[in-house]
């Protein structure tokens, strides 16, 4: 991530943030996610391409980062005759959340560590005690 965790929370961010923040998701891979949300059937990686007018090879990029994250999930359909395809369909909303809470919570939880290291090698070195007066 580029941005500072200051300048992140500074920012007036929306959802989509959230594959870009949580993944390191593109652009082309936020529409391709949308274009799977918005249809009804799974598409192959060459109607995706044909739906976003882009390369057939572009496409494909974008699909293997969108699984590689848990986003979408492929689907192996079989020819009669032999033979096979793939087919991209976008998992639960409700997993996906459920999956970058954990990561959050994780997240949160070895910041806190960090956190607590930098105050154990950082803050003020606790004084010798004083010999007791005789």
């Amino acid at each position: 991530m580029a941005d500072s965790m200051s300048e992140m929370l500074r920012k007036d961010m929306q959802c989509e943030g959230l594959l870009e923040c949580f993944h390191d998701l593109k652009e082309i891979d936020k529409d391709i996610f949308q274009l799977l949300q918005d249809h009804q059937e799974p598409l192959t990686v060459d109607e995706i391409a044909e739906q976003i007018d882009r390369e057939r090879s572009t496409a494909y990029r974008s699909v293997q980062r969108l699984l590689q994250a848990g986003f979408i999930q492929k689907e192996q359909v079989n020819y009669e005759q032999g033979g096979y395809y793939h087919v991209y369909h976008p998992r639960d909303a409700e997993e996906i959340t459920n999956e970058m809470q954990r990561t959050l919570n994780d997240w949160y939880a070895k910041m806190g560590q960090l956190i607590g290291e930098f105050e154990e090698k950082y803050g003020n070195e606790p004084q010798p005690a004083t010999p007791a007066e005789s």
